[in-house]
């Protein structure tokens, strides 16, 4: 009885809650009382106004549940740590096991060429009397017998398009039936050389083992790096890691674990950046994998799988290049806002790969998957799942078809690896710029060659054409942080939701409370008055006649 007032009836409920409530207008109500028109403007008014508020809340709800995000942009200035450096030598090893099938091939190549150009390349392109590769570990193993396939010849078509005749090259693939084929073909006859050599190439690779411990080749860095040099200290042989690529060739990765303080940039500038002095030599084992001459490198992460085919730069024989980096952060909010991930354990694929996640290395283990899955071996280039095996025409004669139908299609977006590879909730990105000049330079060449020879065992007649400088450096030492923000949050939708509550009624929080205590009244109120009825029912059904009282009375 103390929280609750009891009211007459409903009209003196509603009488004393528009005297004295906060919401305007509803005194209105009943001070025009006694003028209809007026009573029912007022009340028009007050039913659209609360239209018009529920309206505006509606829209805000629904922009709420959209999720939306604002991109924020901060500079920040502090010592960071060097970014990871790969190097390749484009020189991939000719391996001792397979250097029978890769001669055949390259005689191969030979005929195709000169069955479409008419040009004899066996004396300037090809170097079969080079020294292959001694691997430790593989000596004691038998050489399989592969043959290499006939069937994917080098074809010249032609068709008719706009009333011209244009002409492609390409060769021909198809299903294990054969009763689906198509060509794989190109504009340009050096990239279908290129694509065919290479195919060719995977599949004597996968004759190796898929486990061969590079690492411990006799190769030294110092066979590609005379020179190394950060922040004016020469690099250590704790500084790198060694890896071989079957296409960019023997792979050193400068800074791989971003842990060790003598990495640390703390001043901007090229003195205080990583220089190297590099060998850029052009005898190619394996030429035909690349047309490209010089160096790769790529800046990336730490703890990155550098993904080469994908990005990095060449750095041309006999030029000094600078490049200068600024970095980018990236902050994504993931969760309702967005689809990303903090560290990719919450990802449906399994990573092949065993450094940090990156969308890369996600898109990459899940097309490897469904090949797996589909095609019944794996891609070369890409590391297998337990259990699996690279793919080789002589058990899979119909690989070639299934591996390229499914590349389209995860080309297109038709494949759901897009869909299951989030992008990381933070990365770090590298702006690059560079710049290039002549080394050494005419005069300087001379000194520049002795002090090589002397120093790193260096021996060429080839001026500069056989070595190459590089220099990066950090441009600035602060970098930009580009983060998510929810452009509606929780606070500024109750703020966006109170000035509309004051501007169609003039009100506050406690206005609401009001209503909230009119509608527990009215509540209360009808229950009352039930009560009321149904006890008076029941006493007059229990209650006895009076003698004498006529029927009126009774009734």
């Amino acid at each position: 009885e103390g929280l609750i007032e009891f009211y007459g009836s409903f009209r003196e409920m509603f009488e004393f809650f528009c005297k004295n409530t906060t919401i305007h207008g509803t005194i209105r109500l009943v001070c025009s009382g006694g003028n209809r028109m007026k009573t029912a403007f007022w009340t028009l008014l007050l039913l659209a106004s609360f239209g018009m508020l529920y309206w505006q809340f509606a829209l805000m709800f629904s922009q709420f549940w959209a999720y939306p995000v604002v991109l924020t942009m901060s500079m920040h200035s502090e010592p960071k740590m060097f970014p990871a450096i790969t190097i390749c030598n484009l020189d991939p090893y000719r391996f001792e096991l397979v250097s029978e099938h890769l001669e055949q091939l390259d005689r191969m190549a030979e005929e195709s060429i000169a069955f479409l150009y008419g040009v004899n390349t066996s004396a300037r392109l090809f170097h079969v009397n080079d020294r292959n590769i001694h691997v430790r570990g593989l000596s004691n193993l038998s050489r399989s017998g592969f043959k290499l396939s006939q069937n994917f010849s080098l074809l010249r078509m032609s068709d008719l398009r706009s009333g011209r005749r244009r002409s492609s090259v390409g060769f021909r693939l198809c299903n294990s039936t054969g009763g689906n084929c198509f060509y794989k073909t190109y504009s340009s006859g050096m990239d279908a050389v290129l694509e065919w050599y290479r195919f060719h190439y995977m599949n004597i690779m996968s004759q190796l083992p898929v486990i061969v411990d590079i690492s411990r080749h006799e190769e030294q860095i110092e066979d590609m790096v005379y020179s190394c040099q950060y922040d004016g200290e020469p690099c250590r042989p704790s500084d790198y890691v060694h890896f071989h690529h079957p296409v960019f060739g023997s792979c050193y990765t400068f800074n791989s674990k971003g842990t060790d303080p003598f990495w640390t940039a703390t001043k901007p500038g090229i003195p205080y950046g990583l220089s190297l002095i590099l060998r850029a030599e052009q005898k190619d084992h394996i030429p035909l994998l690349s047309t490209v001459a010089g160096v790769k490198v790529m800046i990336h992460n730490h703890n990155q799988t550098p993904f080469l085919e994908h990005e990095g730069f060449d750095i041309r024989p006999g030029i000094a290049t600078t490049i200068s980096i600024q970095q980018d952060q990236v902050n994504r909010l993931g969760g309702n806002y967005g689809k990303c991930t903090t560290d990719g354990e919450d990802v449906g694929v399994k990573l092949l790969y065993n450094n940090s996640y990156t969308l890369q290395a996600c898109l990459h283990s899940c097309f490897q998957h469904i090949m797996v899955q589909e095609c019944g071996c794996g891609y070369y280039y890409y590391p297998l799942p337990a259990g699996a095996e690279y793919c080789d025409y002589n058990k899979q004669p119909a690989w070639g078809h299934c591996f390229y139908q499914l590349y389209n299609r995860l080309r297109d977006h038709h494949l759901n690896c897009f869909e299951q590879c989030p992008k990381p909730c933070r990365e770090s990105l590298y702006k690059v710029s560079a710049g290039t000049a002549k080394w050494p330079s005419a005069k300087s060449q001379d000194w520049v060659r002795q002090a090589l020879r002397h120093q790193n065992g260096y021996n060429s007649s080839s001026g500069r054409k056989d070595i190459a400088k590089v220099t990066i450096f950090y441009q600035q030492l602060n970098y930009q942080a580009v983060s998510e923000a929810p452009l509606l949050s929780e606070n500024l939708l109750l703020s966006s939701m109170g000035s509309q509550w004051s501007l169609w009624f003039g009100s506050s929080v406690l206005s609401v409370v009001e209503m909230l205590e009119l509608l527990v009244d009215t509540l209360v109120l009808s229950l009352l008055f039930c009560y009321q009825r149904l006890g008076a029912k029941k006493s007059l059904r229990v209650s006895p006649a009076v003698p004498g009282a006529g029927p009126a009375l009774e009734s």
